[in-house]
């Protein structure tokens, strides 16, 4: 009684079918392009969320960002917001939290800075009014696509 076995060949030929299928899966799965959209995505949400809390404090203050004593106007040149006592930043967390926001939204890659409260964050995201009178939000950190809102 014979039995019966593959060939060397056809053995070859399903080592090669399962490679080119490993690959086709891998090339659409993407792991690190997948966790690249995710920090995209989180800093999206940071940054809509970020304006929509300034857009509402100026609504509740009749057009007025800053009364001038509980947190710094919007900047006329992009600064980042934080709270950090330097030139290029702008702090405005007493303005937005608890009021507006829970806590102060940083950047996914600024893991070592989180917000811990008033004053000391970084966000790691930018504001700017310009002389149209118009607010943005912008991710400068962003890896995909320039992140920046508008209002």
């Amino acid at each position: 009684m014979r039995q019966k076995s593959f060939s060397f060949i056809e053995v070859l030929i399903f080592l090669g079918i399962i490679a080119i299928v490993a690959a086709i899966i891998i090339v659409v799965v993407n792991p690190a392009r997948s966790l690249v959209q995710a920090r995209d995505s989180q800093r999206w949400s940071d940054v809509n969320a970020i304006l929509n809390a300034v857009h509402q404090r100026i609504v509740d203050h009749e057009g007025v960002f800053a009364e001038g004593t509980i947190c710094d106007p919007l900047p006329s040149a992009e600064k980042t917001i934080s709270g950090l006592d330097e030139e290029d930043k702008v702090d405005l967390c007493n303005c937005l939290v608890p009021d507006y926001l829970p806590t102060m939204p940083h950047d996914p890659s600024l893991e070592e800075r989180t917000y811990g409260d008033c004053l000391d964050y970084d966000t790691g995201y930018t504001i700017i009014r310009n002389e149209a009178g118009k607010i943005n939000v912008a991710a400068p950190k962003a890896e995909l696509d320039n992140i920046i809102v508008t209002r």
